[in-house]
């Protein structure tokens, strides 16, 4: 456990800026009159997640591998900080839908239903806590490995190249 300490806070940090967002969508309107646009503002927390990333791995490179720290083991403290996001995505999931948009998949469903996009059934399947777990821990999943991957490729300890020509 002491191991993944820095992991561990970090995805606590990043599952309050997740709330924060939320909220911050919901106060601009994205759950309410701008609801058609809410899907394209979401995508946009990859840049604060890609910077949440960024000081996370940093982190355990300066303080737990004292500076040196190849691509494979930001690598992992990447793949880690994701999975305890994951373990956690359904109650982050709960308090988004219950506490901060309570009524936001009637209105999906409505939203989609009007623009025909699909049928009330449809939409009522694909809209609701379930799915929004579901779907919520493939994109944590998906995003946070990559991130992982590009953050830990760019901070990765860099050994110099050494000339054939001087060994």
């Amino acid at each position: 456990m002491k191991k993944f300490k820095i992991e561990i806070k970090w995805a606590i940090v990043i599952m309050i800026i997740f709330l924060a967002w939320m909220t911050l969508e919901k106060q601009l309107g994205f759950h309410d009159e701008k609801l058609k646009w809410q899907v394209f503002f979401g995508m946009l927390i990859i840049i604060p997640n890609f910077a949440l990333y960024f000081l996370a791995i940093r982190d355990k490179k300066k303080n737990y591998y004292n500076g040196e720290m190849n691509w494979k083991q930001g690598f992992i403290s990447g793949v880690v900080i994701s999975f305890i996001v994951v373990i956690f995505s359904p109650f982050t999931q709960f308090i988004t839908y219950e506490f901060i948009v309570p009524n936001y998949f009637e209105k999906m469903v409505a939203l989609s239903v009007e623009s025909k996009r699909l049928t009330e059934e449809e939409a009522k399947s694909y809209f609701n806590l379930s799915a929004s777990i579901w779907q919520n821990i493939s994109s944590v999943l998906s995003y946070g490995i990559v991130l992982g991957a590009i953050v830990a490729y760019i901070l990765k300890t860099k050994t110099p190249i050494l000339n054939p020509k001087t060994k």
